[in-house]
C-alpha cells in the first residue's frame, strides 16, 4: 500500500491500535462501526471490501528465499549505481520546477527525456492528459508485460528550500491581504518519478544484456495529488495488458504491506447567489454563507455517520475577493472517504443533502460536479511478500551523517524526538484485522485491473507527515537523494525476480484471480465524466507533438454563471404616524 497516505505498516497492527493494546471487545466494538474483517466481512455484504480483506493468521511470518540473486539482478543494481548522479540530478530538476497538477510542462519533459536516453519510446497525451505521457521499451516476443507508476506533481502552498531544517519558503508570494507560498514537493513526487523512471530503465537494461523477453512500459502520470490521472487513464484502456504494477511512495520508513486504502470522491459544490454592496446588504444572496452554512453542517455528520474507517475534509477554494463585495459564487471542495466504493457513495449522499440544505436556507442555488473518484486499493500479499524479500536482501537506504543531521533539525523544528530518517527495513506484518481508514491512491484502480505492489521508502524524517514543508525541504536534499536510489533498487530487483522467477509472477497472477473473482471493477466515476485539463503553452504542445484540445473534452468550458434574483423582504412598511 502507499505508505505515505496510511499508518506506517512497520508497526505491529494485529492487535494494536494508537500504541495502546485493544481487548477482543474492544475490536468488536470497531468492528460494528467500521464494518471490515475477514472475520464478518463477505462478499454478498461489500464484495470490494471483501476482495481487500487479509486472510492471514494472527501470527505471521514473511516466508524467506524468494529474492534470489542472479546476473540480472546484478546488472539492474549497477545500472543504477553507474547512473546516480543522473537519477539524483533528475530528482533535483524536477524538484526544482515545483509544478502543480495538470500543469506539470517542464517536469514531465525531463522525465520523459530521461527514458528516452535509456532506450524507451516515448507518447505524450496519454488519456488525453498534455503531461501524461507512456514510454516503452521491449526486448524479444512472448515475454511479460511489467509497467511503473511516475508521478512529478507538486502542492500548493508548500514552498520551501532545500535542506534547511525549519520554515523557510522558497516561493513567498507577497500580498498585503493574503499572504502565501508557492508550491513545492510537500509528498515528494519529484523523487517518486525519478525512482520509479530509474527501474524501469535498469530492468530494460538488464533484459537486453541478459536476453530476457520483456516489455516495460512506463507510465508518466499527471495529477496525482487531485487523484485524477490514473483513475480516468485506467477506463481509457491506458493499463490493459500488463503482467504486473510496481509503485512506490515516499514516506517516513522502508515498508510494504498488503493492505488497502480508502476509497474516495472528490467533489466540488457551487453555490450561486447575488452580489450587493456590503453596506446594504438587505435583499443580497451570499454564496459564501451558503459554503459556510454547508461545513458547519456537513461537521454535524461525524458523530453519528461517520464510522472510524470514513474521512470528510473540505476546503472553500472560492470564497470572495473583498469583503464589501457580498461573494454571488463560492465553492466549496470536499475528499468523502470509506472503505469502499458502495460505502463512499452512502457518505456523499448525505453531504450532497447537506448542500441542499445550505441552499435552501440561503436562498441560493447549488450544484456539485465531481472532480475525481477513486476505489480502494486490492492488495498483494504474493507480491508484497516478494518486494519485502528484496527490500531487506538490499537493505534499507544508505543516509550520510548529513541526511540525519537535516532529519533532527527537522524534528527540533517540529518538536519532534529527534530520531532521525528510518535507517532499517520495517518487518512484513499482517494488516490490522479492523480497517481504521486513511489515505487514498489513484493506483487503487489500476490494482483492480491488474496485480499491483505498493511500497514506501523514507525521504522524510520519522515522525512527520507527507503533504509538509518540511518534506518538501528533504525530497531532494540529502535524505530523499538516498531514498531514490534506494527505491530505485527494490523495485529494479523485485521486477527482475518477475523475469527470472516464473512461478513468482505466477504466484501474484494467480492470488489476483482470487481476489477479483466475486468483484467487477466498474470506475468510480459518473457517466459522461470529463476530466479537467489546462490548455497547455504552446511551446509545449510543439515540442510534445500534440494538438489542443484533446477529443475527449468539450473545451472551452461552459462557463458558470449566477442568475439568481436579489431576495425579496415582503411589502414595503408603511410609514409610522
Amino acid at each position: 500500500m502507499r505508505v505515505c497516505d496510511l499508518h506506517d505498516q512497520h508497526e505491529h497492527e494485529s492487535l494494536t491500535a494508537n500504541g495502546q493494546v485493544l481487548s477482543r471487545r474492544r475490536i468488536m466494538q470497531l468492528l460494528g462501526a467500521a464494518g471490515v474483517t475477514t472475520a464478518v466481512m463477505t462478499a454478498e455484504a461489500d464484495p470490494a471490501m471483501a476482495a481487500s480483506a487479509d486472510s492471514s493468521e494472527a501470527e505471521y511470518t514473511a516466508p524467506e528465499g524468494l529474492a534470489q540473486d542472479s546476473h540480472a539482478k546484478t546488472a539492474a543494481l549497477d545500472w543504477i549505481t553507474s547512473h546516480a548522479d543522473s537519477i539524483t540530478g533528475l530528482n533535483s530538476e524536477i524538484w526544482d520546477n515545483a509544478e502543480l497538477s495538470l500543469r506539470e510542462w517542464n517536469s514531465s519533459l525531463a522525465e520523459a527525456g530521461f527514458l528516452e536516453k535509456a532506450g524507451f519510446q516515448v507518447k505524450f497525451g496519454t488519456a488525453g492528459f498534455p503531461t501524461a505521457f507512456t514510454a516503452r521499451f521491449s526486448y524479444g516476443s512472448g515475454g511479460p508485460v511489467l509497467g511503473f507508476s511516475g508521478e512529478y506533481d507538486a502542492l500548493p502552498g508548500l514552498s520551501q528550500n532545500k535542506g534547511v531544517g525549519h520554515h523557510d519558503p522558497r516561493e513567498y508570494i507577497h500580498d498585503p491581504f493574503a499572504p502565501s507560498y508557492g508550491p513545492g514537493h510537500g509528498c515528494g513526487h519529484s523523487a517518486l518519478g525519478t525512482a520509479a523512471a530509474a527501474a524501469a530503465a535498469a530492468v530494460a537494461q538488464a533484459a537486453k544484456k541478459h536476453k530476457l523477453p520483456v516489455t516495460v512500459k512506463f507510465f508518466g502520470s499527471t495529477a496525482e495529488e487531485t487523484l485524477i490521472g490514473k483513475t480516468y487513464a485506467v477506463t481509457q484502456g491506458v493499463y490493459d495488458g500488463l503482467d504486473a504494477f510496481l509503485d512506490w511512495h515516499p514516506s517516513t520508513s522502508n515498508a510494504t504491506g498488503w493492505g488497502t486504502t480508502t476509497a474516495m470522491t472528490a467533489v466540488t459544490f457551487t453555490f450561486l447567489g447575488v452580489a450587493g454592496h456590503g453596506g446594504t446588504p438587505l435583499g443580497n444572496k451570499s454564496a459564501l454563507d451558503a459554503a459556510v452554512m454547508m461545513a458547519t453542517m456537513s461537521e454535524f455528520l461525524r458523530e453519528e455517520n461517520l464510522a472510524p474507517s470514513g474521512r470528510l475534509h473540505w476546503v472553500i477554494n472560492n470564497g470572495g475577493d473583498i469583503p464589501n463585495v457580498t461573494p454571488e459564487i463560492a465553492e466549496i471542495s470536499y475528499y468523502v472517504r470509506e472503505g469502499s466504493p458502495a460505502r463512499v457513495q452512502v457518505l456523499l449522499d448525505k453531504v450532497i443533502a447537506v448542500s441542499e440544505a445550505a441552499a435552501k436556507a440561503s436562498q441560493t442555488s447549488v450544484r456539485h460536479r465531481v472532480t475525481s473518484a477513486c476505489w480502494n486499493q486490492l492488495p498483494s500479499k504474493s507480491f508484497a511478500e516478494l518486494l519485502h524479500a528484496n527490500m531487506k536482501q538490499i537493505g534499507p537506504p544508505e543516509f550520510t551523517d548529513e541526511a540525519h543531521a537535516l532529519a533532527k533539525e527537522l524534528q527540533e523544528s517540529l518538536g519532534l524526538p529527534q530520531q532521525g530518517m528510518h535507517a532499517a527495513i520495517a518487518e512484513l506484518t499482517a494488516p490490522n484485522p479492523v480497517f481504521l481508514g486513511g489515505g487514498s491512491t489513484d493506483v487503487a484502480d489500476i490494482s483492480w485491473n491488474v496485480p499491483t505492489v505498493s511500497m514506501g521508502a523514507a525521504l522524510a524524517p520519522i515522525g512527520t507527515k507527507m503533504h509538509t514543508w518540511s518534506t518538501a525541504s528533504c525530497a531532494a536534499a540529502a535524505p530523499g537523494q538516498a531514498a531514490v536510489i534506494a527505491a530505485a533498487r527494490y523495485l529494479a530487483a523485485t521486477a527482475v525476480d518477475l523475469l527470472t522467477q516464473p512461478e513468482r509472477l505466477k504466484a501474484v497472477k494467480d492470488e489476483f484471480k482470487e481476489r477479483t473473482k466475486d468483484v467487477e471493477w466498474k470506475t468510480a466515476l459518473p457517466d459522461g465524466y470529463e476530466p479537467p485539463m489546462y490548455e497547455p503553452p504552446a511551446w509545449f504542445l510543439k515540442k510534445t507533438g500534440q494538438k489542443w484540445p484533446p477529443e475527449n473534452i468539450t473545451w472551452p468550458p461552459k462557463r458558470v454563471v449566477s442568475q439568481e434574483k436579489f431576495s425579496s423582504l415582503g411589502p414595503e412598511l408603511a410609514p409610522q404616524k
